[in-house]
């Protein structure tokens, strides 16, 4: 039993805040290619596929830093850094992950499978890049937005601006949401040497970020103009907005617990934007 406990949380099941944050940006493109009204079998087929590959993702990243985990406080304990699960037992998991992953990807139309097979480039190499990188955020923000492309493909619709600027969107929102999630280590990673953009950004964190968050936010209210919003499109977008101040005020400290507050607190956001998407689509 005590395995399979180790197993559950090296796959980081016991902390769906990563499965979410994986799945608004694909429940908005869901939304959007399909008009308010996806297929019950896309929405299912991508939903597993998101918790799938975020735990394989899990995987290969402790896989990869199995040395260094010990050194960080945060995440010293991890199952494969205290011996819980070996590294055999590791590759293995991710190995049984993949053929999970690889059997909903063929229940997808067949232009899928490039995607997919980037996206899983992209996540293999992210841990590595933590090393060579000074950004490495940015390797992340492309494995976290492969599924938009991939969804307009397997809903069978044209790239289009919407799907542009969904990409733009989560490009900078995984930039953003990640480096409040470093800044939380950034004191263990500069006695390590692992980089991240918490460290690249240094005392020009939360001016960068607010930049960023700027430009993604602003990038709703062009999709909102493009597709004809409504009322309650704007209150989802002026609800977020808040999400975005109340991060930026609880980190002027650079606390480490209120930098981890901040980096969840955009599940709210991602939520409420996933709710103004649905109001602009049955609107």
């Amino acid at each position: 039993m005590m395995k399979w406990t180790a197993y559950f949380r090296l796959m980081r099941f016991d902390k769906p805040v990563g499965i979410l944050l994986l799945w608004f940006p694909v429940a908005w493109a869901l939304w959007l290619a399909n008009n308010g009204s996806p297929p019950f079998n896309l929405v299912f087929y991508f939903f597993l596929g998101t918790v799938v590959m975020r735990a394989a993702g899990c995987v290969v990243n402790d896989l990869a830093d199995r040395h260094i985990d010990r050194f960080v406080h945060r995440t010293s304990m991890r199952p494969l850094t205290t011996g819980e699960v070996s590294f055999q037992e590791g590759i293995v998991l991710f190995v049984l992950l993949l053929f999970v992953a690889l059997y909903i990807l063929v229940q997808l139309p067949r232009n899928c499978f490039y995607y997919a097979l980037m996206g899983l480039v992209v996540t293999v190499l992210y841990p590595f890049c933590k090393r060579w990188l000074q950004a490495p955020q940015l390797m992340l923000s492309i494995a976290f937005s492969v599924a938009i492309p991939m969804v307009y493909t397997a809903s069978e619709v044209a790239f289009n601006r919407t799907m542009w600027l969904l990409v733009l969107i989560n490009l900078l929102w995984v930039i953003v949401y990640d480096t409040l999630y470093a800044m939380v280590d950034r004191i263990d990673d500069l006695r390590l040497g692992v980089k991240s953009t918490a460290v690249l950004f240094g005392r020009y964190d939360r001016s960068i970020m607010l930049a960023l968050q700027s430009v993604f936010h602003m990038a709703w209210l062009l999709i909102g103009y493009d597709l004809r919003a409504q009322g309650w499109f704007y209150v989802c977008w002026a609800l977020s907005t808040l999400i975005l101040v109340y991060q930026q005020a609880i980190i002027v400290h650079r606390d480490p617990a209120d930098c981890f507050k901040a980096f969840k607190s955009n599940v709210l956001y991602g939520f409420l934007m996933w709710m103004g998407v649905v109001v602009l689509t049955h609107q």
